[in-house]
């Protein structure tokens, strides 16, 4: 039997909006604080100047996931407000 690999930020956002979450959950989604952690701790590395091609390529898979979400969230809080009146 052989381990799964970790997953990577885009396993865990696609497994929450293929979960069908509702516009309030998508609203207030945040990554879990692992990932989160991981991000600060690319960035850290980035401002030291030190990341590998490897890094360096998982922290703009970091990037542009969260401007996907900043997006995803925005147009969720867009139909909550919406729906509101």
């Amino acid at each position: 039997m052989t381990d799964a690999p970790p997953k990577t930020i885009k396993d865990v956002v696609t497994d929450f909006l293929g979960s069908a979450p509702s516009l309030a959950e998508i609203a207030g989604y945040r990554l879990p604080q692992d990932l989160q952690a991981r991000a600060h701790w690319l960035l850290d590395r980035n401002r030291a100047g030190s990341l590998s091609d490897a890094e360096r390529s998982e922290m703009e898979e970091f990037r542009q996931i969260d401007h996907l979400l900043t997006l995803v969230k925005a147009k969720a809080n867009l139909k909550l407000k919406a729906q509101a009146h």
